[in-house]
């Protein structure tokens, strides 16, 4: 996951002998985190190799059965998945008697309805459990007390749906990609300023400029048009244009630069952005997903979003950046759940990068005219794809005046 944790340490966590309960696998399919898209590429595209997964790792946690709780708003996805469920019910691969093993397990999918609060493990579990998704204390955790009071493994469609691969190709094969102790192989959702937004799948360690210039084809007007990254999703803090280019995508190179690999989604952002607006609108949506559970999260998050609003037009004093990071200060890590810190750290990448762009805002207010960095939905370059659409368009010619 985001956070980086072994998989194999956590799966390990489960119980070798049952005390008469069964355990449950659940899959974390609420992909949620803004700029993030790589997990229904998975469930859109290759069903199955999630559903042999998540075979394989219930198998070596002793499960009974395996839960996956999908995002509400992917209903194409769902609808691909549940199809995928049956066909492998029809061929034996689930049920009883899972593939003439033995062994008897089941795959169930749960529709969630829109909460990205219910990204968190134990939100999840309550959410499954026809409850509010609000966060639990830990602990105890779900591998002692999960899903209906019984040993659970939350894991992610990635980290599950490469399970297959590995075991195929072998651990020293996956291990060689990548650096130490950042090994394998990661999907990438990047969007935003640059030329092809894609989904891929490439090395960890991989040099950020050279996955923009390999699989996006490089930044929208050139390098140096380039004004900031957000690497992993929009929970971490923004990386400016000097530290992206030696940036490496593993999850050391990242911290070390005060940012994080999170969810791998990378958000690239040109000099037509506004930085102070970007972040803000960023507040607003972790402002409107706090499940208010914690007071820090429930109240600090409007206060984030009411001061950069003011800021944004240069209606503040400089005296206010100061408070804006002292509150980041009391919400993270003084809250149930990481949703706290991720409404905290991209505030405080804001104050840590562009600090001289928030004091030029407030001490010329005038100068800043909004219109200069709306973000228009096509940027009015000519359009570049004609072969493509020639070979997939069907027959059917679309022309824009």
């Amino acid at each position: 996951g985001g956070a980086g944790f072994p998989s194999g340490l956590k799966w390990s966590f489960m119980p070798k002998h049952s005390d008469g309960r069964p355990s449950f696998l659940v899959i974390n399919a609420d992909e949620s985190e803004p700029g993030t898209c790589k997990d229904r590429e998975i469930m859109r595209k290759d069903p199955h190799k999630l559903i042999e997964g998540t075979l394989l790792a219930g198998y070596a946690m002793r499960a009974r059965a395996c839960y996956i709780y999908i995002r509400g708003e992917y209903f194409n996805e769902a609808v691909v998945l549940d199809e995928a469920i049956h066909e492998a019910y029809e061929a034996g691969f689930l049920g009883k008697n899972a593939c003439g093993s033995g062994y008897d397990y089941d795959v169930y999918l749960h529709r969630g309805a829109g909460a990205y609060i219910c990204g968190e493990e134990t939100s999840l579990i309550e959410s499954l459990e026809g409850k509010q998704g609000k966060p639990r204390l830990k602990p105890p955790f779900p591998a002692n007390v999960g899903v209906f009071g019984c040993p659970s493994t939350v894991t992610n469609v990635e980290t599950v749906a490469v399970a297959p691969t590995i075991l195929r190709r072998g651990a020293s094969w996956f291990a060689a990609f990548g650096r130490k102790n950042n090994s394998g192989t990661k999907l990438f959702a990047i969007s935003g300023h640059v030329n092809n937004p894609i989904v891929v799948e490439e090395e960890m360690s991989i040099p950020m400029r050279d996955l923009l210039d390999k699989h996006c084809g490089g930044v929208r007007g050139g390098w140096d048009n380039l004004q900031a990254v957000i690497p992993g999703g929009s929970s971490v803090p923004v990386l400016p244009i000097h530290e992206c280019a030696d940036a490496l995508m593993d999850f050391d190179d990242l911290k070390a630069r005060g940012s994080g690999l999170g969810t791998a989604a990378v958000t690239v952002m040109d000099n037509s952005v506004d930085m102070i607006a970007a972040i803000r609108r960023l507040a607003h949506f972790y402002k409107h997903e706090s499940c208010g559970q914690c007071t820090p999260c429930r109240e600090g998050t409007h206060w984030l979003e009411d001061i950069l609003l003011r800021m944004e037009v240069g209606d503040a004093e400089p005296h206010e950046i100061a408070m804006l990071e002292e509150i980041t200060r009391q919400i993270e890590g003084h809250t149930i759940c990481a949703l706290g810190d991720a409404a905290a750290w991209p505030v405080q990448g804001l104050i840590r990068r562009f600090k001289d762009v928030m004091e030029r805002r407030i001490a010329h207010p005038d100068a800043f005219n909004p219109d200069d960095h709306f973000q228009k939905s096509w940027s009015g370059e000519p359009f570049a794809n004609h072969d493509w659409v020639k070979q997939h368009d069907g027959g059917i010619s679309i022309k824009l005046d």
